[in-house]
């Protein structure tokens, strides 16, 4: 009968009983789940069964995961505030292999588990912190023993110092910091075994070194496996054994031949300026005797040769001409996409009340704005870019001499816009000799929209006014109906020497309305 109750789970839950793995953890700690299966570059799948539901974790975004606590790294399943919500079973397994590796949570309100360690007396002794955090997602964790000496470190450990000890790691994630705490219970014991023992290398006491690359540094020994105590030590106390560690160390000892030779790694992941003062010792510690140490200091590589600091001034030089190029060609796009998208513009207050005044200068030619035309210009830009207008014809009170209600308009402006019509609709442009020398004196912002060709603007034919105001003023060409659409170049232009609006946009033209406005235009000329 159990027999056919223990097929009878595995046919419904996929579950064989010998392969779940039994982890208690205290609650508000963090719990690291690894998947000890070969997988190669294939997808690690993770899912939990809380008996009520099972839920696939890859289906979730990290947003979706961050919201239920759980961070999931391919091989390593990280809850980062165990609650008893949390409990159940979770397993994963390889791409769609139907091979899954189960683990049985169980968060207690109190608990504490004691991993066995052993160290002999008078040796050296390093005490271990268990941990399972995955330095892939944790780079920085802390180790903070709350017994003992400071780093979990004896010089030359005694019987007195059997007992439990625990260890907390504090690992930040996120602008937030997690921790757990595990359990040493340690015994130490006589030995009176008494061999030789010598450390092998390294020889060289300096080792060249890449600022922000990994570098690994083994220390060999010849010496037991049982009885001596291989390890590194820096300027700052005891190097940690946890792969957490930005430096740690890793020792194997190898027992395949008569003299066992021990290896003690010392792993850099990433060198940094400040590992460059600090002295690295391998110490050997043999029942206590220390037999041997060699001290080693890191230095930074030699520059670069002269070929590859010419080859990287060329390439910097071509990079710099590409983008000034660039910038050139494209500057009234870089431009505005600053301005509308990334609100890159000066927004201080210079006290006008308007961004532009529109004013009419008689054009020579029928290719002037007419009426349609010049309420289709003051339409898109006041309510498709927001900008605020000075119109002659809607803003100018009468009562007042011409000359100077329209030098007032100015004033309150921030730009003057100078539009060809035909014909004039304003006061005239005979207006324009008697405000030049106020123009000028104070060195108005002009832009003026052209719809003739440069040649005649240089040809003198144009009033004397005009053509000494022009020379001071930006140029925008109005090219009929190309010029129409809100995307063309005419409006580019335009408003990239306009200065950004002061306000948003009141509504927006749809692209009907703005079909609507060419129809007419095209029925009008």
């Amino acid at each position: 009968m159990m027999v056919i109750q223990l097929f009878l789970l595995t046919l419904i839950s996929g579950v064989h009983p010998q392969t779940i793995k039994e982890i208690h953890r205290q609650a508000g700690e963090i719990v690291a789940l690894y998947c000890d299966l070969e997988n190669g570059d294939a997808e690690i799948l993770w899912k939990w069964d809380n008996n009520q539901s099972v839920i696939l974790y890859n289906n979730m975004s990290s947003a979706e995961q961050m919201q239920i606590g759980v961070v999931l790294h391919r091989e390593s399943l990280v809850i980062l505030n165990a609650s008893v919500n949390h409990q159940g079973k979770y397993a994963c397994s390889v791409g769609n292999s139907s091979r899954w590796y189960w683990f049985s949570l169980t968060v207690h309100d109190h608990f504490r588990m004691y991993d066995d360690q052993r160290c002999y007396t008078p040796a050296a002794c390093q005490l271990d912190c268990p941990s399972d955090i995955p330095a892939k997602n944790f780079s920085n964790c802390r180790t903070t023993w709350h017994k003992g000496p400071k780093y979990g470190y004896f010089e030359s450990v005694k019987k007195e110092h059997s007992g439990n000890y625990t260890c907390t790691q504090s690992c930040p994630y996120r602008g937030q910091m997690y921790n757990v705490t595990f359990g040493v219970r340690l015994e130490v014991k006589q030995s009176d075994n008494r061999r030789t023992a010598e450390i092998l290398k390294p020889r060289e006491t300096t080792f060249e070194v890449e600022l922000g690359s990994p570098k690994v540094i083994d220390c060999e020994a010849l010496t037991s496996c049982s009885e001596s105590d291989l390890y590194w030590i820096s300027s700052d106390g005891f190097v940690d054994k946890k792969r957490s560690s930005r430096i740690f160390y890793n020792e194997t000892c190898d027992e395949s031949s008569k003299e066992n030779k021990r290896t003690a790694s010392l792993f850099f992941t990433e060198v940094k300026e400040e590992d460059l003062s600090k002295n690295y010792t391998c110490k050997l510690d043999h029942f206590g005797q220390r037999t041997g140490f060699v001290t080693i200091t890191l230095t930074q590589k030699a520059r670069p040769s002269h070929i590859s600091l010419a080859v990287c001034t060329v390439v910097l030089t071509v990079l710099s001409a590409v983008m000034v190029f660039v910038c050139v060609k494209f500057k009234v796009d870089i431009r505005l996409f600053l301005r509308d998208t990334l609100g890159c513009h000066s927004s201080t207050s210079d006290g006008k009340s308007y961004d532009a005044f529109l004013m009419c200068y008689e054009s020579d030619t029928d290719k002037g704005f007419n009426a349609h035309d010049r309420k289709m210009l003051e339409s898109v830009l006041e309510q498709r870019f927001g900008y605020s207008l000075c119109l002659y014809d809607r803003d100018v009170l009468p009562g007042r001499a011409v000359a100077q209600v329209v030098l007032d308009c100015i004033e309150q402006s921030r730009t003057v816009v100078l539009v060809p019509a035909s014909p004039d609709p304003g006061p005239g442009s005979g207006l324009l000799s008697a405000i030049h020398e106020a123009l000028v004196e104070r060195q108005t912002r002009l832009i003026f929209i052209n719809t003739e060709t440069p040649e005649v603007w240089k040809s003198g034919s144009l009033p004397k006014a005009l053509q000494l105001l022009s020379e001071s003023g930006n140029h925008v060409a109005w090219k009929g109906m190309s010029s129409m659409p809100p995307s063309s170049s005419f409006w580019k232009q335009l408003r990239y020497h306009l200065p950004a609006p002061q306000r948003a946009p009141k509504i927006q033209l749809l692209p009907q309305t703005i079909q609507d406005v060419n129809s007419k235009w095209k029925s009008q000329n």
